[in-house]
C-alpha cells in the first residue's frame, strides 16, 4: 500500500464518519461544521484523483459560499432541535431499509462503470490541463445535460421564490406597478415657512438673575 492509497482510505473514513455525524448530531450547528468537514475531506479526496479544479470548486462554492449562509441561517432562526428530533428512534428501521435498498440500487447500477479501468489521458490533454480540459468537455460533449441542468435549477429558483412570497396576511409586499407609476409630487411637497423668532421669556420672581 502506498502513500496515496493510504491516504484516500482515510480521507474516505472522515468522511464517512463526519456524514454520519451530520445526520446524528443533536445540534444542528454542530451537524453543519461536520457537514463542513465533510466536504473538506471530499475535496481532498478530489486531490487525489488529480482533479484540482473541482476540489478547489467544492471547497469555494459549498465551504464558502452554501454553508457559511447554512450557519448564518441556524444562528438567526434557533431551531428547536428536540420538537424536531421527536419520532426519530421510531422511524429508524424504516429510514435504515430505505437507505440500504437505495445503496443496493446504486450500487447495481455503478458496479459496472467501477470495473471499467480509465483510459490513460493522452500527451495532448495533460498539456492543456484539467480545468482547460474540463471546459472544453462541458461545453462541447455535455452542453445539452449543462442546459438541462440549468433550466432544472432556475425552475427550482423560481419555485422556492413563489413558495416563499405566498400572500399572508403579515407580509408586506410592493406593487412594482405602482412603483413605477409613482411621481415626484405624490413623495416631496415643499412648504414654505416664514421664519419666526420666538421672544425670550421674562425670568420668574425670585429666580436666579
Amino acid at each position: 500500500m502506498n502513500t496515496i492509497t493510504a491516504l484516500f482510505y482515510v480521507f474516505s473514513a472522515v468522511l464517512l464518519l463526519a456524514s454520519l455525524r451530520v445526520i446524528t448530531a443533536r445540534s444542528t450547528v454542530h451537524a453543519a461544521l461536520f457537514l463542513v468537514l465533510a466536504f473538506f475531506s471530499a475535496s481532498c479526496i478530489w486531490m487525489l484523483l488529480q482533479a484540482e479544479f473541482l476540489a478547489i470548486a467544492l471547497v469555494l462554492v459549498y465551504v464558502g459560499a452554501v454553508m457559511v449562509l447554512f450557519l448564518f441561517v441556524v444562528m438567526m432562526l434557533d431551531i428547536n432541535a428536540d420538537s424536531l428530533r421527536e419520532g426519530f428512534w421510531k422511524h429508524l428501521p424504516l429510514a435504515g431499509l430505505v437507505g440500504a435498498l437505495i445503496a443496493l440500487e446504486m450500487a447495481l447500477v455503478l458496479m459496472r462503470g467501477f470495473q471499467l479501468r480509465a483510459p490513460a489521458p493522452s500527451a495532448k490533454a495533460l498539456e492543456i490541463g484539467n480545468t482547460k480540459l474540463l471546459g472544453i468537455e462541458i461545453y462541447t460533449h455535455y452542453l445539452y445535460p449543462l442546459q438541462l441542468a440549468a433550466v432544472l435549477l432556475l425552475v427550482a429558483i423560481i419555485a422556492a421564490i413563489v413558495l416563499t412570497l405566498r400572500d399572508r396576511k403579515d407580509s408586506r409586499h410592493m406593487d412594482p406597478g405602482q412603483q413605477v407609476r409613482a411621481r415626484k409630487g405624490d413623495r416631496l411637497r415643499i412648504v414654505k415657512i416664514a421664519p419666526v423668532v420666538e421672544a425670550p421669556s421674562a425670568p420668574k420672581e425670585g429666580g436666579a438673575a
